[in-house]
């Protein structure tokens, strides 16, 4: 199983950042990246809290993805997709605020250190990755810390905000 997390907190040339999340799965599409399943979209804060980065709220979801792409591909076509829609990448931008983000969550269980980390390293303590990702794949389990995804959510601070906004 392929999970993305897609999320957004910015406008872009689709609209809204839910809008926005919608074109980054069509454009997925397009580079031959097959959506299976999905989540709802939620609405969460930014992540990490800063103060000093006072951004708007993300839309986030998960998608669970078949493609004959490899890691290292798959991971590419995401980086076009985002740059298609106006994602800027670079040492001045982790964490800034932007119209799409796709991130490669998991490959079938594949355990890589090198880029692409897999699985992702910070995905067990993100709520706007955990709950969303229960819905596609709630048997789903941590492929380093083999973890199940119920014990990852009930691990999540009361503070873990990541609620739906969007039907199934």
């Amino acid at each position: 199983m392929i999970l993305v997390a897609v999320g957004s907190n910015l406008a872009g040339p689709t609209g809204s950042p839910q809008a926005n999340c919608e074109a980054a799965l069509t454009a997925l599409a397009a580079v031959g990246v097959r959506v299976v399943r999905r989540s709802r979209w939620y609405r969460s804060p930014p992540w990490p809290e800063s103060e000093a980065r006072r951004q708007p709220w993300y839309v986030n979801g998960v998608i669970v993805v078949e493609t004959a792409l490899d890691p290292e591909a798959l991971l590419a076509a995401m980086h076009r997709v985002e740059a298609s829609m106006g994602r800027v990448r670079g040492p001045d931008t982790v964490n800034a605020a932007r119209p799409i983000d796709l991130d490669l969550i998991d490959y079938d269980g594949r355990v890589c250190e090198a880029a692409p980390i897999l699985p992702h390293p910070r995905l067990g303590a993100r709520a706007f990755v955990l709950r969303p990702l229960s819905e596609v794949a709630p048997e789903w389990v941590h492929p380093v810390t083999r973890t199940p995804l119920a014990t990852l959510l009930a691990g999540l601070s009361g503070d873990a905000v990541a609620e739906p906004i969007s039907e199934p």
